[in-house]
């Protein structure tokens, strides 16, 4: 659909020798150390420093990159270079011993190449670091139908769906419904836990339940498998999915711990098969979890305090794939139009954006956004964001798998919510609430509410 495809793959075909007299590729020495190919920085800069200045990234910062990188790899050269020495000469003085000849000053020799190889070596430790540092902060690469934009403004609406509701009456906020009918307390999650926590209560949280099973169940029919997933992942996990190192700040950690709660599913959700090489046959791959989702909001200061919108805990279905890289762009529309589905069961009026290059996720080549209608505010609300990952995510977890012709690829991996649960029964309140201050249940959620049609106090 998008007509957008990139070649990150490949080997960098330099050949230096190694140990034993062979010879092998810088790449299978470096390993895999990037998140955007290095090999494409290398080859097309001017093209990588474009596309990332619409993300913000210094084209400095690109420089900087590859200035480490191309001394990283003529020490690499270096070494191995004097190391396939070293495995000659050593050859020699054993001959010479054999020989019972004078090799005391090859001997020598030898020991001051060994004593270079290793501050050579613990000089490209360092460098790996700083390469590794260096490339972990730059962000995917935006698909060419992305809209350039250096802020939020500038994103581009595909489609709307749904009447917006005609009350003949003032309507409330989600939370001044919910305190009046008794099924959201937020004075008390604040005296438990703290600002931007809550109880729901009684049919709340019966509501809330209602919401999330509604998901889960139209997940699974319509192919996705359930998964219940830890809840607390290690760091290599929250760098598989891109959170570290960037956005340490957003998340909780543990204390002394190489351990962080979780701040969606997503996370573990695609380092399921970190390391792995999936098979072929089971390409696309699509997983759904119901789980709760902690995050900091450190740079939300101020933005939605009060309400459901932005808490530091609460519920998300997610819904996750894995697919080759020919199908990716049809698996971001089927994924949208999927969560769509679940605001039109809901009878909810939305619209889907596609947002601007800056605004998108870290992870993101583009994100189609569906945000629903809220009454009281007279606007639209982010309710789940669906993206395409491409190979970003997969190089960084290192997931495969074998095509046709035997060789390895990444997959491409994309996530959606399906949906924010908290959010949906915002919207729900707000679009169902009625002149008396009771909520109508929408007609889908009756059977998960026990025949319950109404919220009254």
């Amino acid at each position: 659909m998008y007509g957008y495809a990139m070649n990150l793959g490949g080997t960098a075909k330099v050949f230096v020798p190694c140990d034993g007299g062979f010879f092998c590729t810088i790449q299978q020495i470096e390993g895999s150390l990037t998140m955007l190919d290095l090999k494409l920085i290398r080859q097309e800069p001017d093209f990588i420093k474009e596309k990332l200045a619409t993300r913000n990234v210094d084209p400095a910062d690109i420089d900087a990159l590859l200035a480490l990188d191309a001394k990283r790899r003529e020490l690499i050269v270096k070494s191995e270079t004097m190391k396939a020495q070293r495995n000659t000469v050593s050859d020699e003085i054993s001959q010479l011993k054999r020989n019972k000849e004078d090799a005391d000053d090859k001997i020598k020799e030898m020991r001051q190449v060994s004593a270079d190889i290793k501050a050579l070596d613990a000089e490209l430790d360092t460098l790996k670091d700083q390469v590794h540092d260096a490339a972990a902060h730059l962000p995917n690469i935006p698909n060419d139908n992305v809209p350039v934009g250096l802020d939020e403004d500038g994103s581009v609406e595909l489609r709307q769906w749904g009447e917006k509701p005609n009350l003949d009456f003032e309507p409330k906020a989600h939370w001044e419904i919910g305190e009046d009918l008794g099924i959201l307390d937020f004075e008390r999650g604040a005296k438990v836990s703290g600002s931007r926590y809550l109880y729901y209560m009684g049919l709340g949280a019966r509501l809330e339940r209602a919401v999330y099973n509604f998901f889960l169940d139209q997940n699974t029919e319509a192919g996705f498998t359930e998964v219940l997933p830890p809840y607390i992942v290690n760091d290599d996990s929250m760098y598989g999915t891109g959170q570290f190192p960037k956005f340490k700040e957003d998340v909780y950690q543990l204390r002394d711990e190489d351990m962080t709660l979780i701040p969606t599913a997503e996370v573990p959700l695609v380092n399921y098969y970190r390391n792995e090489v999936i098979p072929e046959e089971k390409l696309p791959v699509w997983f759904t979890a119901l789980t709760p989702a902690f995050r900091s909001e450190a740079g939300s200061a101020g933005r939605d305090t009060r309400g459901l919108i932005r808490l530091h805990q609460f519920n998300k279905v997610e819904m996750v794939k894995f697919c080759k890289p020919e199908n990716s762009w049809d698996e971001l529309e089927a994924l949208t139009k999927h969560a769509e589905m679940l605001l039109q069961k809901l009878g909810l009026a939305y619209h889907v954006i596609t947002l601007t290059t800056s605004d998108m996720s870290f992870t993101a080549a583009m994100t189609h956004d569906l945000e629903v209608w809220f009454p009281n505010q007279n606007t639209y609300r982010e309710i789940s964001s669906c993206s395409n990952t491409t190979d970003f995510q997969a190089r960084r977890a290192h997931i495969q798998y074998r095509d046709d012709k035997g060789k390895l690829q990444y997959v491409h991996a994309l996530n959606g919510s399906g949906l924010a649960v908290g959010r949906a029964v915002a919207a729900i309140l707000e679009n169902y609430q009625n002149a008396d201050g009771s909520v109508t249940v929408p007609d889908v959620l009756v059977p998960y509410m026990g025949g319950v049609t109404r919220i009254t106090k």
